[in-house]
């Protein structure tokens, strides 16, 4: 049974996580932490997301938390998840990343500090998401260069970073598709007169609002024709399904960083 430590236990994520591990076989929840102050310290977690109690307690304790922890699962911000991937480093544990909004410098960073744990990171734990990524970097390749790619998405009004790190994922397949660097050819933003599109380039657009969990397509747009793969999550249990499963298949992995890719297959 591997014993799983939950950053985040009051999030929507976090929450979500705990019921991810309370349905898969060999996963338990041994810990949960919070920040300093949350109201939520020192009630049952599981009983926070209306399961029955289970006695582990929300805690702000990082060091009690991980004593004879075998995982943690993060969706919190790239610093967060930089100060525990040191942790995870220093105690050989299973780090499970679905944070976003990394910066060039950050993910170096992380990639430096899973020489001892074993590090999956991924901007999206979902399976379709990672299934439309080995769709659209096909597409890309198959596709004559005068075919334009454009990378929509939408998410709640709360989501913090834009675009998603799945919209990046996906430009960051089509770019390998392509066989281009998506860094100089991306578009992230268009406003007032712009011109003609140039060729080649990767666009990306992105919308909030609502509630929305997650919407992601990529239009490939030729002359005449225009092709588009999406996918739209309904629920957030597709992550933390994905991150659950994800820490059980590292459970006994070479020390490394990983990637959905690796953990399905693909």
């Amino acid at each position: 049974m591997q014993k799983i430590t939950v950053l985040g236990a009051t999030g929507r994520m976090g929450q979500a996580i705990i019921h991810a591990i309370a349905q898969i076989d060999g996963a338990a929840l041994y810990s949960a932490l919070e920040r300093e102050g949350v109201d939520a310290i020192g009630k049952d977690a599981r009983a926070l997301t209306g399961l029955e109690p289970s006695g582990v307690l929300i805690t702000s304790n990082v060091d009690e938390a991980l004593d004879g922890s075998d995982a943690i699962i993060d969706f919190t911000a790239p610093q967060v998840s930089i100060d525990y991937a040191k942790k995870a480093h220093a105690l050989g544990l299973v780090h499970v990343i679905g944070t976003t909004g990394w910066t060039a410098e950050e993910d170096a960073e992380i990639a430096s500090l899973s020489g001892n744990g074993r590090l999956v990171k991924a901007g999206n734990m979902s399976l379709g998401v990672n299934l439309l990524m080995g769709l659209v970097k096909k597409a890309a390749a198959a596709l004559p260069e005068d075919f334009d790619i454009e990378v929509l998405e939408m998410h709640h009004r709360m989501k913090v970073d834009a675009p998603s790190g799945t919209a990046l994922m996906l430009g960051e397949a089509a770019a390998e598709g392509r066989e281009i660097d998506l860094a100089s050819n991306a578009v992230r933003a268009r406003d007032g007169i712009t011109g003609a599109r140039e060729p080649g380039t990767i666009g990306f657009a992105t919308l909030r609002g609502g509630t929305v969990i997650g919407d992601h397509s990529v239009v490939f747009a030729g002359s005449n024709e225009r092709i588009e793969l999406s996918h739209h999550a309904q629920d957030r249990s597709i992550f933390a399904n994905g991150a659950v499963h994800a820490s059980l298949w590292a459970q006994d992995k070479a020390p490394g960083l990983y990637s959905m890719a690796d953990v399905l297959g693909l």
